[in-house]
């Protein structure tokens, strides 16, 4: 009977732990939906990046001959294969989720929904703070590096650029890696480096070739791009964590509610969406923009935002809640 007992007790555990770790992978298709948010950002507010970033980099040539020497067993204990599928399966649900819900709010009320995400990310600023010391002028300095940098890519120009294969690939490679940084969106790199329509039409036109192009520079960017951030994790953990502090501090700027239009694209469906924006001071936003400032509900927005990282932190961190 206590044997019994104690094996119901573990398995009921190892259900939780799988639950928590699917539903971080919902948050971080959720958060991958949004311009501004990347999946990196939701996995550092999870406490699940730097075992994400390892589980990544260990897609290697050990692995390689697990695989071909059908040592599958061997193949998925070396990857974290139940860490990596249950995140994946998360991932792809958040994204479909999106669609009726997310990308709802996004197009209906953009600047609560963005207030929210501002409550996410500066909440989360405030928990990273005990990943690194801040004692060192050097600490300061990778922090103020990440802030100018996620600035400076929020006010880049897009470019237009000549769509060839390889320059498909090579967008491929580096979206991925901005997808995985927190603070940076893919879709923003993307957008600026000028293929972003396109490969939003090649999705939708289901252009097999150029599909393969860009997952194949995707594939190649996500493992090349998880092993320069696993060595910078391991060799220079307290400056890494404040770059991504200051990434993610950097990123409100991108992620301000009110802001205005100043060009345009048009997306594969005839539907026009803000290209470049500059940000308004919400008392003004209304008499430059026309639109409603939702000043009340946003401000509730940013505290829920706040409360939401707060509680997840407290039960995603409990003992045994991101191990499977």
């Amino acid at each position: 009977m206590i044997e019994d007992s104690s094996a119901t007790s573990q398995n009921s555990i190892l259900n939780y732990s799988s639950l928590v770790l699917f539903l971080k992978g919902v948050a971080m298709g959720l958060g991958d939906s949004v311009p501004g948010v990347s999946g990196g950002t939701i996995a550092v507010i999870t406490n699940i990046y730097e075992r994400l970033i390892f589980a990544i980099r260990s897609i290697d040539g050990t692995a390689v001959r697990n695989l071909f020497a059908m040592k599958f067993a061997k193949l998925w204990q070396h990857i974290d294969g139940n860490f990596l599928l249950l995140l994946a399966l998360g991932v792809l649900s958040g994204l479909i989720i999106s669609a009726n819900t997310v990308l709802y709010l996004l197009a209906s009320y953009p600047e609560p929904l963005m207030s929210f995400f501002v409550g996410l990310v500066l909440a989360s600023i405030w928990i990273l703070r005990s990943q690194y010391e801040r004692n060192s002028y050097a600490i300061w300095a990778a922090i103020l590096f990440g802030v100018g940098i996620a600035i400076l890519v929020g006010n880049l120009e897009p470019r237009t650029a000549n769509v060839s294969p390889v320059y498909v690939f090579i967008c491929g490679a580096i979206g991925i890696c901005a997808m995985i940084l927190p603070g940076l969106s893919g879709a923003l790199i993307l957008l600026l480096l000028g293929v972003y329509q396109f490969v939003l039409t090649a999705l939708v036109q289901f252009d097999i070739f150029y599909i393969i192009v860009f997952a194949a520079g995707c594939i190649v960017g996500l493992l090349g791009f998880s092993r320069v951030l696993a060595s910078l994790l391991k060799n220079y953990h307290n400056l890494t964590f404040g770059f991504i502090s200051g990434m993610l501090l950097g990123s409100v700027y991108a992620l301000w509610p009110w802001q205005q239009a100043i060009s345009f694209y048009i997306d594969s469906s005839g539907v026009q969406h803000p290209l470049q924006t500059v940000n308004i001071w919400p008392l003004n936003y209304t008499e430059t923009t026309g639109n409603p400032s939702w000043l009340a509900i946003s401000l509730i927005s940013f505290v829920g935002g706040i409360a939401l990282v707060v509680y997840l932190y407290s039960i995603f961190n409990k003992k045994g809640a991101a191990n499977v």
